[in-house]
């Protein structure tokens, strides 16, 4: 997942032991580091956790400098979804995900009956994340979680992690020196936070421990938990690429706007396999009226909780209707993107007109689409949401 937006989303069981322990607000980041983690130990200690845990996951725990090189130089998802989805979306990745589907098909199995969440849905996930086990990043988990608590800049969403860390380390399912992650604290297969896996971990294999890491069974069923805690419904699509009249009325289009299956067929939509599903979606647009076109039903949310960028969770969502057997999209010729330039300037302009974009950042966010929605309502334009340099011209 992207780490910098996934951080935010899934620190709500982490956030529940920060408010629970009063101790928290009585340790401050920043100082001696020394003297931090021995108000960590304390913190830890009165949550619950044993001294001895604590002592033994904080012992030789350093500031890493690399993990706050990274986190100052996080980088923005600007790639558009015919781009991303390309390089994404290999047949390496389409192969080996058909070969897992197989391998940990009793897994899988079990996934679905107790979670309702499909094995292609936690497959795609699997393999965007960490290419099924194959790079889990290199960074030693709790020096991670120390840097970034003891660092001023978020200590209220690190904290909490490093805490988990500390009773995972109680549990036995985490090693101080030697488990590694990424360089903000998540570890495993599936990349999760050390609360999430507190919380939702799942002894897949039966050996008396939740090892995400080396344990795929461990992993599937874990993610396959905390997707059905992010609100998945069982037996419900997530998306589908379909087909609309030259003549759409595209101002119905967008995340924000949604319709049974039936009032879409009635308007025209056509899926390219299969039947509409009969329950609520929105039609959306990742490159305009000309690129691909799909119905993205409520399990579309969940991808966007476990990431917030439209187009990572767009391809992530697509990557599993391919492992389910569906066809390659119809990329059709959508008219060219802005460049960076382009899009900080489009941005601004908006933001004159009283546009809420948030950031001028160049990234087309759920902000500027909007506002760029509107805009092409107004000037007669096809309202697709889709940033050009006629929009741009025009304004």
């Amino acid at each position: 997942m992207n780490l910098s937006t996934r951080i935010a989303v899934s620190l709500i069981s982490g956030l529940m032991v920060a408010v629970a322990s009063p101790a928290f607000a009585k340790v401050p980041c920043g100082g001696d580091f020394g003297q931090f983690l021995e108000g960590v130990k304390q913190e830890a200690i009165a949550s619950g956790l044993s001294a001895r845990a604590a002592n033994r996951a904080l012992a030789g725990a350093q500031i890493d400098r690399k993990v706050l090189s990274r986190d100052r130089a996080q980088g923005v998802f600007k790639l558009d979804f015919l781009t991303f989805s390309k390089r994404a979306i290999s047949s390496y990745r389409l192969k080996n995900g058909a070969a897992n589907m197989q391998k940990w098909s009793r897994v899988f199995n079990r996934a679905e009956k107790d979670y309702g969440v499909p094995a292609p849905v936690i497959t795609a996930f699997w393999a965007l994340e960490t290419d099924y086990g194959g790079f889990q990043g290199d960074f030693n988990t709790v020096n991670a979680l120390a840097t970034l608590s003891h660092d001023c800049r978020r200590p209220h969403l690190f904290r909490p992690q490093l805490i988990a860390a500390i009773e995972m380390v109680q549990h036995g399912d985490l090693d101080p020196r030697g488990t590694t992650g990424a360089w903000a604290g998540e570890i495993g297969q599936v990349q999760m936070l050390p609360a999430d896996i507190i919380r939702f971990g799942v002894d897949g294999d039966h050996d008396g421990h939740i090892n995400v890491k080396a344990s795929s069974a461990d992993a599937i069923l874990t993610g396959a938990k905390f997707i059905q805690h992010l609100g998945w419904k069982r037996g419900e699509p997530w998306l589908q690429e379909v087909s609309v009249p030259a003549n759409f009325p595209w101002e119905t289009t967008g995340l924000d706007q949604r319709r049974n299956g039936s009032e879409w067929a009635r308007m025209g939509v056509k899926a390219r396999q299969g039947k509409i599903a009969n329950v609520p979606a929105a039609l959306i647009l990742p490159q305009g009226r000309k690129g691909p076109i799909f119905l993205a039903y409520r399990n579309f949310d969940i991808y966007l909780e476990w990431n917030q960028s439209f187009v990572y969770t767009t391809t992530a969502a697509y990557l599993a209707t391919r492992l389910g057997g569906a066809h390659v999209y119809d990329q059709g010729n959508p008219d060219p993107g802005l460049s960076d330039p382009q899009m900080k300037q489009l941005q601004k302009k908006l933001e004159d007109l009283g546009y809420d974009v948030g950031k001028i950042d160049g990234i087309l966010g759920s902000g500027t689409r909007h506002a760029v929605q509107e805009m092409q309502k107004k000037l007669g334009m096809p309202a697709d949401g889709w940033p050009t340099e006629e929009l741009l011209a025009r304004l």
